[in-house]
């Protein structure tokens, strides 16, 4: 297991965007920083109020996006528009190409969203677009927000990856583990947590290889996103 602090992760202060990434970004090059396996972006975004990225385009890279506070309005090229809130999930793979925005709508208050890219497994696919509520997803559980097969409700992606979220009230904890050959990240999205015996804090994360089993409990109101990839 090799943790990454929250404090080493790079950033980016722009006034209408605070961004802190996990991985080499934008004009932050870091060859040793490229991504994890095929997890590639994993910014944890605030977006001031009234900003946004203006319509830009992507093409074969899978994005999800996960909202923690405020709400962000989505726009793109194939015709969906959506304000995303706190607990939601939205998904697009831009695979041929498509243009899209993501815009905060409120005047006075904040927006905080994780933007996650992941390396697509086939390329020049058709665009397509995904939405998920998680906000009143139970507790002290992992919940499957994507998968490559969509299995058990959750969105279909083009990777062979998994995609859990796990909410937790204080003391509350869950157990799972990686399969042979697997591969994991864990993101502390918010709150503070123990990960076989370590504890993370709200941007923290864990790279994990091999079998391994995984405890996380929580010692206060947390977040945490599991990745488990091939």
């Amino acid at each position: 297991m090799k943790i990454l602090k929250a404090s080493e992760r790079f950033h980016a202060n722009l006034g209408w965007l605070d961004a802190h990434q996990s991985f080499s970004f934008d004009h932050h090059d870091d060859p040793d920083r490229s991504g994890f396996r095929d997890l590639r972006i994993l910014n944890d975004d605030t977006v001031m109020p009234g900003s946004g990225f203006g319509t830009h385009p992507h093409r074969d890279v899978e994005i999800i996006t996960y909202v923690l506070e405020g709400a962000i309005e989505h726009k793109d090229s194939m015709g969906n528009g959506r304000v995303i809130r706190p607990g939601e999930v939205q998904y697009m793979s831009a695979g041929t190409g498509v243009r899209h925005s993501e815009f905060n709508p409120s005047k006075d208050q904040k927006a905080r969203m994780l933007q996650i890219w992941i390396l697509p497994d086939t390329k020049g696919v058709a665009p397509h677009y995904a939405h998920r509520s998680l906000r009143y997803a139970p507790t002290g559980k992992l919940h499957l927000i994507a998968s490559k097969s969509g299995r058990d409700g959750s969105i279909s992606i083009h990777q062979d990856a998994d995609l859990w979220l796990a909410k937790f009230e204080p003391g509350q904890a869950v157990g799972t583990s990686l399969a042979k050959a697997r591969y994991g990240w864990v993101h502390v999205a918010e709150g503070e947590v123990v990960l076989n015996g370590v504890t993370l804090s709200g941007g923290d994360a864990a790279a994990l290889s091999n079998p391994t089993e995984l405890r996380l409990s929580a010692n206060n109101r947390s977040q945490v996103l599991l990745f488990d990839m091939n």
